[in-house]
């Protein structure tokens, strides 16, 4: 009895022992070896996590020049871990309508987006607001009916935001930005941007009064500069917020890539940290859309710590990787050069008394079809973009619109060289095979068809050389109808015409001429059309940039590359390439050398015909094209004629193509263009003594 308790006094104080050392072990781990851990666990309330914006890559030239950078500026954000809570609407509307007149009366923008407005002290819906509106009056917002006025959405903003006390002027400003905040889903995960680019005279009073402006920030921020915006803005594109659209497309986009269950969490990370919030920005046309991907980055995070005291820490707790940096094909001093080539041509040659003139120019490399130059007139300033906006899309003229990737035109003649090489190869006709031409092409029964000159060629039957030079219509007619349309469609589609070239802007696909084009049209095909599809006429349709692609491919002797706008992509600190161009062969064209050597006669000997081509110290081949349009100016039809040249030089050691294109002009000099552009491209100034003859129709 005695014994046993003992056994059980000794067992509950070892149980005892055992209880109080491990609690000692514990206190000492909590004491001693953690002691820093608990310490700062002690004071710590809560913490939350930040966007961290990826600095955007820029876009630089051949050589390296920026053609848009970065610079710093001021941006003001509201940081929801210290601006007053949405309860405390007093507060909010203190400190947003001081904000709004601070910002107002020195004339600086901020964020406002409400889809009403004050009109004549009348509320009234803005124009093209509906997806606003639907959003505004839905259930998860003011809760009102779909055909609440937006008087009846005025007064429930005012209710909401307790904005009784203020103007009706004040008070759909103030509610403005907080439509825009929660558009913005703003929250301490996402600090709302109320202005951009802010003077420092403002970021200054907002500094000394601190105290008053609670959880207004001002941060360093980067911003889109040009070195000239002036050039190449077609290419270059720009860059400004995600519009509803947009914001619903990435979204989906993502929500799309999460749902992929093979996805590690490091992977989801990455997603979610390249994802786009509301207020982000993205590109809109050009390189800065096509290389989105590659400019944008990839965001880091930022950690606030709350304190039991109230304190707040902010730490990184993820770097953000910069965006890569986008090298282009073209040197820009070059491409300014062929823009002022362009604009100086046409707008001294212009008719004023109708229709505004226009065109484009397209150079390329004939050994991988990098772009070399890329101009559009008329064109505009992307530095001043984002001001005039609404007027340039207004202006009758388009110049917005990029005529070189995205017009398409009738070609007229230039398209003779690719049917003479048809020709041929095909065996329809030999190098020094002789065509008759009388003015007259008789074939087809009823109105015949007629050569462009009024007497024909009738002194000197035509051979493929002389047919080119003389653009003799009837020459090319006869090969035509010999050929087929589906024979000459294929050596036009080898050729790269009414095909895409590849290039990473978006581009038209054009027309080749053909019964099945016709009938899809709702049209019918006569045997005729086969002809006149022959001298660029019929329904042929192709873009500047693909009559490069052409002559480039005709050229090099047959082989049609990928054409491109990006040489290369730099990692953002340029110590890494991340991507090379390497010429990409599409296709190729079978052209014999003697096929070869027939065709260049025949258009160097044009190009010998031109005085601005004989001042220069090599030969250039080319050939000119015309085609008739009908437009409507004042209610009146009035005909015009689109010029065309393509070209290639040294004709004996071909370096670059061009496609040169002018809308409604009679006569515009195209070989003078062509010569200045070879002049400004291989850097020798010969002087060009004697111009075209104005009022000359090329063909």
């Amino acid at each position: 009895m005695k014994y046993n308790l003992k056994i059980r006094s000794l067992s509950v104080i070892l149980a005892v022992v055992l209880f109080v050392s491990v609690f000692c072990i514990d206190l000492f781990k909590v004491q001693i070896v953690e002691k820093e851990k608990y310490a700062s666990k002690k004071f710590k309330l809560s913490s939350t996590t930040s966007k961290i914006s990826a600095v955007r890559g820029e876009i630089l030239d051949v050589n390296g020049i920026p053609l848009v950078y970065n610079s710093s500026s001021n941006t003001v954000y509201f940081d929801a871990s210290y601006f007053p809570k949405e309860s405390l609407k007093e507060e909010r509307n203190e400190i947003v309508s001081s904000l709004v007149r601070l910002f107002e009366s020195n004339g600086q923008e901020f964020m406002g987006s409400l889809p009403i407005e004050l009109v004549g002290g009348e509320f009234v819906f803005k124009e093209n607001s509906s997806a606003d509106k639907a959003y505004l009056i839905s259930k998860d917002y003011l809760n009102l009916n779909v055909y609440a006025t937006a008087q009846n959405c005025f007064d429930a903003l005012a209710e909401y935001y307790s904005l009784e006390n203020f103007s009706k002027e004040e008070a759909a400003k103030i509610a403005s930005v907080y439509f825009s905040m929660r558009k913005a889903d703003f929250s301490k995960a996402n600090p709302f941007m109320f202005s951009e680019n802010v003077p420092e005279e403002i970021v200054l009073i907002l500094k000394e009064q601190s105290r008053f402006y609670r959880g207004v920030e001002v941060k360093i921020d980067i911003s889109r500069e040009y070195y000239d915006g002036t050039v190449a803005p077609h290419i270059v594109g720009y860059y400004d917020f995600l519009d509803a659209n947009e914001y619903k497309s990435v979204t989906a986009q993502y929500n799309e890539k999460i749902k992929d269950e093979t996805l590690s969490e490091e992977e989801k990370t990455d997603l979610k940290l390249r994802s786009y919030a509301i207020t982000d920005k993205i590109g809109k046309f050009g390189i800065e859309n096509a290389m989105e991907s590659e400019l944008r980055g990839k965001n880091g995070v930022m950690t606030t710590v709350t304190n039991a005291d109230g304190s707040k820490t902010r730490y990184v707790t993820t770097e953000p990787e910069n965006g890569n940096n986008v090298i282009l094909t073209f040197d820009s001093k070059f491409q300014k050069d062929v823009q002022n080539i362009l604009s100086s041509r046409i707008e001294s040659f212009k008719d004023k008394e109708t229709a505004a003139t226009a065109g484009s120019i397209v150079v390329l490399d004939i050994h991988d079809f990098s772009v070399l130059a890329c101009a559009t007139y008329p064109s505009y300033d992307l530095s001043t973009y984002k001001q005039n906006v609404v007027a340039l899309n207004t202006d009758e003229s388009a110049p917005l619109w990029n005529r070189a990737l995205r017009s398409t035109y009738a070609p007229g003649s230039t398209v003779k060289p690719a049917v003479a090489v048809a020709g041929l190869e095909e065996g329809i006709v030999e190098p020094e095979t002789p065509l008759p031409c009388n003015k007259y092409y008789t074939f087809f029964p009823g109105d015949p068809f007629q050569c462009f000159n009024n007497n024909g060629h009738a002194s000197t039957p035509q051979t493929v050389d002389t047919a080119i030079k003389n653009s003799c219509n009837n020459y090319f007619y006869e090969v035509g109808r010999l050929l087929g349309i589906s024979k000459m469609g294929d050596y036009f589609s080898s050729f790269g015409l009414g095909q895409k070239t590849g290039v990473e802007l978006t581009e038209a696909v054009g027309v080749i001429a053909g019964p099945e084009e016709r009938k899809a049209a709702g049209g019918v095909w006569y045997p005729g059309d086969v002809v006149q599809a022959a001298i660029g006429q019929s329904d042929n349709l192709f873009t500047p940039i693909q009559l490069a692609a052409y002559v480039a491919t005709l050229a090099n002797g047959g082989t049609k590359y990928k054409a491109h706008f990006v040489k290369s992509v730099k990692s953002a600190d340029y110590s890494q390439t991340v991507y090379e161009a390497e010429p990409e062969i599409i296709s190729k064209v079978n052209i014999s050398d003697s096929s070869k050597a027939a065709v260049k006669k025949g258009m160097v000997a044009l190009g010998n015909s031109y005085a601005s081509f004989r001042a220069l110290p090599y030969e250039v081949a080319c050939k000119t094209g015309t085609a008739q349009i009908k437009k409507k100016v004042d209610g009146v039809t009035v005909e015009y004629t689109n010029g065309f040249m393509i070209a290639y030089a040294p004709a004996d050691n071909p370096q670059i193509a061009i496609a040169v294109s002018i809308e409604n002009a009679k006569s515009a000099g195209i070989p003078d263009y062509v010569a200045q552009i070879c002049n400004a491209y291989f850097e020798k100034d010969t002087g060009v003594n004697e111009s075209q003859k104005t009022n000359t129709i090329l063909n």
